[in-house]
């Protein structure tokens, strides 16, 4: 039996063989760049959305009781605590690659304060304005925390994102008995100079000397009059923004 003669792949013979073949070779290593490039920039995880800290709902007898909060102890002004926490939440994108994971940045440089009354059997939510400073939002990444300073948001131009509340809201049922509820606020949310009208749904608890609320708001870019920042179209966000947040209240 005649030997085995190894196949050598054959080389370009013209011109055009040898630019097809150095192509081919070119978009190989920028694929293999565009890779590593996605690794190092962007994160491979993130942390999740916020949630209220505990959760009574599934609580013993016992367990709510001693979560629960007399009415009496209720009506009057909750200022905001240490442990809040607000900031964004959006996808980045690396050319035409899409982000394994959201780029967030948060913050605890938060003001503002809820009043609570008290009528009848009706807990309500009478006035509530919180404040923040946007400029102090820290993310994984400094390059991005820097970027936003002049891009997108343009916090060094408007530093501050505040929210005040234009119409009254009645607590749910259970309220006082540290369950979580879920109820809707409508006010005047202030991003970037530009404000609106917004609804925002929450999740609250009233627990002992505390009350918790978490909720997030999705829009366009747009709707506040902000660009998706794009950094030489290589590193690119998609077109919405979710604010997030997570306050913690205690009686004045």
């Amino acid at each position: 039996m005649a030997p085995l003669r190894r196949l050598r792949p054959r080389r370009p013979r013209t011109l055009r063989g040898w630019l097809l073949t150095a192509g081919i070779s070119g978009l190989v290593l920028l694929g293999g760049g565009f890779a590593a490039l996605y690794l190092l920039v962007f994160e491979t995880s993130s942390p999740a959305p916020f949630t209220l800290s505990t959760s009574s709902d599934s609580s013993s007898s016992s367990d709510a009781s001693s979560s629960s909060i007399a009415v009496s102890q209720i009506p009057g002004t909750w200022n905001i605590a240490s442990g809040s926490m607000a900031g964004y939440r959006v996808r980045e994108q690396l050319a035409f690659l899409s982000a394994p994971s959201d780029a967030v940045g948060r913050t605890s440089s938060i003001t503002g304060a809820v009043t609570l009354t008290d009528a009848g059997s009706t807990i309500t939510v009478s006035a509530a304005s919180f404040k923040v400073d946007v400029s102090t939002l820290r993310s994984d990444r400094s390059m991005r925390d820097n970027r936003i300073r002049s891009i997108g948001l343009q916090s060094d131009q408007f530093p501050t994102a505040t929210f005040t509340l234009s119409s009254a809201v009645s607590m749910p049922e259970g309220a006082t008995t540290g369950q979580t509820v879920h109820l809707s606020v409508t006010g005047d949310l202030t991003i970037h100079g530009t404000t609106k009208t917004e609804t925002i749904p929450l999740d609250a608890r009233l627990s002992g000397a505390q009350i918790e609320i978490v909720g997030s708001i999705t829009f366009p870019w747009g709707d506040f009059g902000m660009e998706a920042p794009s950094v030489g179209g290589f590193v690119s966000v998609t077109d919405t923004a979710t604010m997030e947040f997570d306050l913690h209240l205690q009686h004045a």
